[in-house]
């Protein structure tokens, strides 16, 4: 363990030895850090929608508009009025991966996991707190390329998050299997 700093130690084990300590700071800090930032650009960028695109679409570039939807359902707009369902299921998965999180080392690990948790509690609050009510409400999505689903930035999380974790796992793999 890289030693940042000494301190004596405690006054029940007084002695002259000192005690490395770390100034690092804990995986599950960072782990939540970054779930918080996407919470809250997740979160910012849906009021900002449903504010201004809920009479209008905007075109932005090439194929990309920002046009307001609501999804009751999952991926792809399937599933709809499973909405009891999905919540539960998200929180589940939430739950699961948080106490998994020791499992993952590493700054991208820990980054992909705040991603996907970020993302994963952006749309539950979604389905918790819009209209009409818990699980029923619809996640906002505005993200729209018109040659792919609708999408939003917790969605993009999400799946960044996915991808960056498969890559880990699989250069983790390929290191392993030249080692052995």
């Amino acid at each position: 363990m890289p030693t940042n700093a000494l301190r004596r130690k405690p006054p029940a084990c007084r002695g002259v030895d000192l005690v490395a300590t770390s100034r690092k700071a804990p995986r599950s800090l960072w782990i939540a850090l970054s779930a918080v930032f996407v919470i809250a650009a997740d979160q910012w960028s849906k009021y900002w929608a449903v504010d201004a695109l809920s009479d209008r679409t905007i075109d932005v570039v090439w194929k990309l508009r920002f046009h307001l939807t609501g999804n009751t359902g999952f991926a792809f707009s399937t599933g709809q009025g499973l909405g009891p369902v999905l919540g539960v299921v998200a929180l589940v998965v939430v739950v699961v991966l948080w106490r998994m999180r020791s499992r993952f080392s590493g700054a991208v690990s820990t980054l992909s996991l705040g991603l996907v948790l970020g993302g994963a509690c952006g749309n539950l609050i979604d389905r918790a707190l819009r209209t009409p009510g818990w699980g029923r409400g619809a996640v906002v999505d505005f993200i729209d390329l018109q040659f792919w689903p609708v999408f939003n930035v917790a969605d993009m999380a999400i799946v960044f998050g996915v991808l960056l974790l498969s890559i880990m796992m699989w250069v983790d793999q390929r290191e392993a299997a030249t080692n052995a």
